[in-house]
């Protein structure tokens, strides 16, 4: 009996190793994010674990958070930037007509309800992008309209991803203090990780078949 329960292919075993993986990859996330401007590429990596994870397709976390950091540092870092433009851009349009241009009127109307869509869109493609960069090899452009394109198709199960992860913040904010304490351990790889198994079901219908030849990056087209 406590052999099996000390083998560490036990299912307890491997379900606490992954929890301390993800630890190392919060670690690991946060000192790579501190420039800001490698937070693109740091995202990239934890994402290329956490899917490994999923699928129990454990490696040495260190080496491959650094091996996909580097890998992705140029291409995740141009992703990282025009996503924070168009996150600011759109933030600071719905902060002019909420907060600044106040009075009712058509127009208002129009732009929120067209603000609130975009605004929408744009959460969908960041589940997405750092995902769809660490899984697949396809140039900035490409990889930005494989993740529109897949968080649009899977609405579904976008809109539950965001709803799970910001109902986890604000429920360690204003819920549950005790969970405040699992967010500063585990952090955003941990949202990361439950997305993933999402994110995995999604990938595995753009695959290409073993025996048709077909490359990654021709996945989408």
């Amino acid at each position: 009996m406590f052999s099996g329960f000390f083998n560490y292919d036990n299912p307890i075993w491997r379900f606490i190793g992954k929890f301390c993986d993800i630890m190392i990859l919060n670690v690991l996330w946060l000192i790579c994010s501190i420039p800001l401007v490698t937070m693109g590429a740091a995202t990239t990596a934890v994402y290329y674990v956490t899917l490994k994870l999923v699928r129990d397709e454990e490696g040495p976390t260190i080496r491959s958070f650094f091996k996909s950091f580097k890998e992705n540092l140029k291409q995740a870092t141009a992703l990282w930037l025009i996503m924070l433009a168009a996150g600011l851009l759109l933030g600071f349009d719905l902060y002019f007509f909420l907060a600044i241009q106040k009075e009712p009127s058509m127009l208002r109307t129009v732009m929120l309800a067209l603000l609130g869509g975009f605004s929408l869109i744009y959460l969908f493609t960041s589940l997405f992008v750092f995902p769809v960069q660490a899984r697949f090899y396809n140039p900035v452009k490409r990889t930005l309209f494989n993740a529109f394109f897949m968080s649009v198709r899977h609405s579904a199960q976008s809109l539950g991803m965001l709803v799970i992860d910001i109902g986890l913040v604000l429920a360690a904010v204003f819920i549950a203090p005790m969970l405040q304490g699992l967010l500063i351990l585990f952090g955003f790889p941990l949202m990361a990780f439950l997305n993933s198994y999402v994110i995995v079901g999604v990938f595995d219908k753009y695959m290409p078949k073993e025996d048709s030849g077909e490359h990654p990056l021709d996945a989408l087209g």
